[in-house]
């Protein structure tokens, strides 16, 4: 059995990590979204909540479990006995980025193979960030995350003052 970690923040879960972790259940006996807890930028939703959305997004979805974790993403990989890493690529300078993270997880588990599926063109311009951007300023994100994150989205970040929402955003 080949069992591969989709590793992630999540904050919040959109359509291009949902495509990226479906595509590989097609070539992967299981696939673990993992959803990091601490990562180094701020957050919009808690890890408690990251976890409720992504494992409301693959419910009924056999293949596609949702894990928490802590720590170097390549441990979390041992603890659940992954060989794989999924990583998705929209633009040029994600892949440099994802190069470096995946010569780094290398180095510390060899055993370790990293994969990398290019996005479905409707999702390149589609992160996260961008998401929660357009979702603090009131704009349809309907097109961009399932119902149900429109909604925790509309709740967490709809009644934002101007001095909590992004600095740099789509406004400018």
């Amino acid at each position: 059995m080949v069992r591969a970690m989709f590793p992630g923040t999540f904050d919040p879960i959109h359509y291009g990590h949902i495509d990226i972790a479906n595509r590989a259940s097609r070539l992967f006996d299981e696939v673990v979204v993992a959803v990091y807890d601490k990562p180094l930028k701020s957050l919009v939703f808690s890890p408690e909540e990251r976890m409720a959305l992504v494992q409301e997004a693959f419910k009924d979805h056999s293949k596609i479990r949702v894990i928490g974790y802590s720590g170097l993403t390549v441990n979390a990989c041992h603890d659940i006995s992954a060989q794989v890493i999924v990583r998705g690529l929209r633009v040029f300078s994600d892949f440099e980025f994802e190069f470096r993270m995946a010569l780094a997880n290398h180095r510390l588990a060899p055993d370790i193979e990293i994969v990398s599926f290019i996005t479905h063109e409707d999702h390149t311009f589609l992160s996260s960030t961008t998401v929660r951007e357009i979702a603090a300023l009131d704009g349809d994100v309907s097109s961009m995350v399932p119902p149900h994150v429109m909604t925790a989205l509309q709740q967490k970040v709809g009644g934002m003052s101007d001095s909590q929402r992004p600095a740099n955003s789509l406004r400018d």
